[in-house]
C-alpha cells in the first residue's frame, strides 16, 4: 500500500492518465433488441461518460459538499434544508472532540442505486475527508429513516432525475425522503444536467490523506447490516480496508489489456465497493446494467455479460446456480472468450456448482472469497484453478474459503481437544474500526493472545484486536480454511447476512402476531428459503387474507432479502424439554415449496410435535 496514500489519489491518477477513456456506461437494454448484435463496449441508446466527465464532476461536487456542510447559510438551489435548521453542518453529526487525535467524520448519507451519480458521490466525500452512507432505493421507507435516525447523518445526496429508467426514481420536494427527513437536509443532485463548471477547482481543498498526517480519520463509510437486537446495526469502514483489498487484487489479479467490468451490485451490499472501485481507480470501463429488465428476468444477465463482453463478474453462487441451466442450453462461446474471472461470495460455494462451471468455462478464473462488512468486504480467498490437486487429498463438502489475503490475519478459536477447527476470528488492516454505536454486539471485537486456544493460519499472533465472526472453520493440511456453519440464528441467503431474530422481532410487532419464529430451510438441490411460523392472536381469523396483510406489512418494514417466502400459520411453536422453541422439529415441517400466496395452516399442540393435519388455506 506503500504506492497508494489515498482513494481520491488514485482516482485523480487515472482520470488524469486516461481523460477521454469510457468510464461508465449506462445500459439502455437496447442490446436485448430482436436483431443480434456484436459484443460492443457501448450500444444504441447507452449514456456514457469519460473520466474526465467524473473528474469534473467529482471536482464541482466536492467543493459544494464542503460549502454546505461549512457555511452558516446556504442558497444551493438543489439543497433542501429544514426550516429549523440553519445549515447541514450546525448541528448534524458535531463529533471529534473527546478524541483529539481522532477525527470523527460527518455522514453524508447516499440515496441513490448503482450510477453514475452514485460513483461521483462516494469520490467526493472521500475527498473532502468525510463519510458515506449508503442507501438502496429500494429498502422500506420505515428502514430508510431508522437508519438515517441511527447514522444522524448531516446530509442525504438523492439522486434527481437522471436514468429512472435504471431504477432511480425521480425526487422532487414531494417525496416521502424530503417530507419525512425533516432532522436532514437533501441535497438533489444529476448527471442528467450536468453539474455546473466551478471556477475553482478541487485541487483548492486540502487532500484527505494530508489532513490524516495531522488527525487521523475514523471512518470512512459507514453500512448497515442485519442485526440481531431488532434494529440494523452501523458498521465503520475505513478507507485502508478498502485499499488494502483494492491493492490484493491488483497485486495477485491485474487487469491486463482491455477488459470491461460490471456494477451490478445493490449498494447495500458491501461487495459493491470493490466491484466499482476495482474498475474506477483502474482506468477499466464499468458497464451498468439497466436493473428493471434483470428483475424482471435474471436470465437476460447473460445476454449482458454477452453483449458487453464483460470481462469480470461479481456475484453469489445461488444466482450462478439459478442462471447455470440456461447456460448449459445455450452453449457458452461468447462467455468463453470474454469473461476472465469470477468472483464468487457471500455464501457456501458447493463442489457440484464449481464441477458444472468449469465445465462450461475451462478457461475462467474462479475466486471464492470470503468476508464481512466488519472485515471490508474480504478476508480470505482460495483460487479454484487449485481444487482439482486438493481434491486428491480432501475430503470435502464445499470449495474452501482459502488462506487470507495480504496484511490480513485469521485465528481459529476453539476447544484444545479440536485444534484446527473453531470460531474464525480476522484482524489486520482490512479489520473496521467497530459499531456505530459500540454499545451494540461490542464484545464482537476482542483483544485475541497467543494462547492455546489460538491455532494460526498466520505466522503471527500477538495481542492485538479481531473480530469474531461468529463462523466456524477447519483448517485443512494445505492451510486452507474450509466453512463448516455457525452456532447462532445468522444466516447468508443471496449473499446477505440476515438476522433470523430480527426478522421475528419485526413479526411480533405485527398487531396480528403473538408469536413468531423464522428458520431457514434447504431444499434437495440446495435452493434456500426462508420459513416463518407464526402464532396469531385470539382475536384473528386464520384465513389468507391475514397472510397477505402481514407479507404486505413485513414489506414496509423489512428489504425484500428478509421477507420469508413462506408463512406458516400454527396454534403453538413446538418446545424442547428445556422449554425452548424446538427449531429442528419446525424444520421437519413440510412448508409448500411453490412461492405463491398459497400458504399452509399447520396446527401444533403443545404435546405433539407434529400434527396430522394440513390445512390449506
Amino acid at each position: 500500500m506503500s504506492n497508494c496514500c489515498c482513494i481520491s489519489h488514485k482516482f485523480a491518477d487515472a482520470a488524469s492518465t486516461n481523460p477521454h477513456k469510457v468510464a461508465v456506461t449506462h445500459s439502455s437494454a437496447r442490446f436485448m433488441s430482436d436483431s443480434p448484435q456484436p459484443p460492443s463496449p457501448v450500444h444504441d441508446g447507452d449514456t456514457i461518460f469519460t473520466f474526465a466527465d467524473l473528474s469534473s464532476s467529482v471536482d464541482s461536487l466536492s467543493l459544494r459538499l464542503r460549502r454546505i456542510l461549512d457555511a452558516p447559510v446556504q442558497n444551493d438551489p438543489q439543497l433542501i434544508t429544514p426550516p429549523q435548521q440553519s445549515s447541514p453542518g450546525t448541528d448534524k453529526l458535531e463529533r471529534g472532540e473527546a478524541e483529539s487525535d481522532v477525527y470523527i467524520p460527518k455522514v453524508l448519507a447516499l440515496y441513490m442505486p448503482p450510477s453514475a451519480e452514485y460513483i461521483i458521490s462516494v469520490l467526493s466525500v472521500l475527498r473532502i475527508g468525510e463519510a458515506f452512507l449508503p442507501l438502496d432505493p429500494s429498502w422500506p421507507r420505515d428502514r430508510v429513516l431508522s437508519i438515517l435516525s441511527s447514522s444522524n447523518a448531516a446530509l442525504v445526496i438523492a439522486c434527481g432525475s437522471s436514468f429512472d429508467q435504471f431504477g432511480c426514481q425521480p425526487l422532487g420536494r414531494s417525496h416521502w425522503l424530503v417530507q419525512s427527513s425533516s432532522a436532514h437536509p437533501v441535497l438533489f443532485f444529476s448527471m442528467s444536467e450536468r453539474l455546473s463548471a466551478e471556477t475553482a477547482r478541487s485541487s483548492s481543498l486540502v487532500w484527505p490523506c494530508k489532513k490524516e498526517t495531522e488527525r487521523q480519520r475514523k471512518f470512512c463509510y459507514l453500512m448497515y447490516t442485519s442485526g440481531s437486537t431488532g434494529k440494523p446495526k452501523g458498521i465503520c469502514g475505513t478507507e485502508q480496508g478498502l485499499l488494502n483489498r483494492f491493492m490484493w487484487m491488483q497485486e495477485h489479479y491485474p487487469v491486463v489489456g482491455e477488459q470491461q467490468f460490471a456494477f451490478k451490485t445493490s449498494v447495500g451490499f458491501i461487495d459493491h465497493l470493490q466491484e466499482f472501485l476495482g474498475a474506477t481507480l483502474n482506468s477499466t470501463p464499468l458497464v451498468i446494467p439497466p436493473f428493471t429488465l434483470l428483475k424482471q428476468n435474471m436470465i437476460s444477465i447473460i445476454d449482458f455479460l454477452e453483449a458487453y463482453s464483460i470481462s469480470r463478474l461479481v456475484a453469489v453462487p445461488s444466482m450462478v446456480r439459478a442462471i447455470l441451466p440456461t447456460l448449459q442450453h445455450r452453449g457458452h462461446n461468447k462467455l468463453q472468450s470474454c469473461l476472465k474471472l469470477v468472483v464468487l461470495s457471500g455464501e457456501t460455494f458447493p463442489l457440484s456448482l464449481w464441477d458444472s462451471l468449469h465445465k462450461l468455462l475451462p478457461d475462467t478464473c474462479f475466486l471464492n472469497l470470503y468476508g464481512s462488512t466488519e472485515v471490508s468486504g474480504d478476508c480470505t480467498y482460495f483460487d479454484c484453478s487449485r481444487l482439482p490437486k486438493l481434491l486428491e487429498t480432501e475430503k470435502i463438502g464445499s470449495v474452501p474459503i482459502g488462506k487470507p489475503i495480504s496484511n490480513c490475519k485469521i485465528l481459529l478459536l476453539g476447544d484444545e481437544d479440536k485444534p484446527c477447527e473453531g470460531e474464525i476470528c480476522v484482524g489486520g488492516l482490512c479489520l473496521s474500526q467497530g459499531y456505530l454505536h459500540s454499545s451494540i454486539e461490542s464484545q464482537s471485537y476482542v483483544m485475541l493472545h497467543n494462547t492455546s486456544l489460538c491455532n494460526h493460519l498466520t505466522s503471527d499472533c500477538g495481542s492485538q484486536l479481531y473480530y469474531r465472526t461468529g463462523d466456524y472453520g477447519r483448517k485443512l493440511s494445505s492451510g486452507d480454511l474450509v466453512f463448516i456453519g455457525r452456532r447462532d440464528r445468522t444466516v447468508k441467503v443471496n449473499g446477505h447476512r440476515l438476522s433470523l431474530e430480527e426478522m421475528e422481532t419485526t413479526l411480533e410487532l405485527n398487531p396480528y402476531v403473538t408469536e413468531a419464529v423464522v428458520i431457514l430451510n434447504r431444499d434437495q438441490t440446495e435452493l434456500a428459503s426462508l420459513d416463518a411460523f407464526l402464532v396469531l392472536n385470539k382475536e384473528t381469523k386464520p384465513d389468507e387474507d391475514v397472510i397477505y396483510s402481514i407479507r404486505n406489512w413485513m414489506r414496509e418494514k423489512l428489504p425484500s432479502a428478509m421477507i420469508p417466502n413462506h408463512f406458516v400459520l400454527v396454534e403453538s411453536l413446538p418446545s424442547t424439554s428445556s422449554g425452548k422453541v424446538d427449531y429442528e422439529a419446525l424444520a421437519r415441517l413440510k412448508c409448500p415449496r411453490s412461492r405463491t400466496h398459497a400458504e399452509d395452516m399447520m396446527p401444533i399442540n403443545e404435546t405433539d410435535s407434529l400434527l396430522d393435519t394440513i390445512k390449506k388455506v
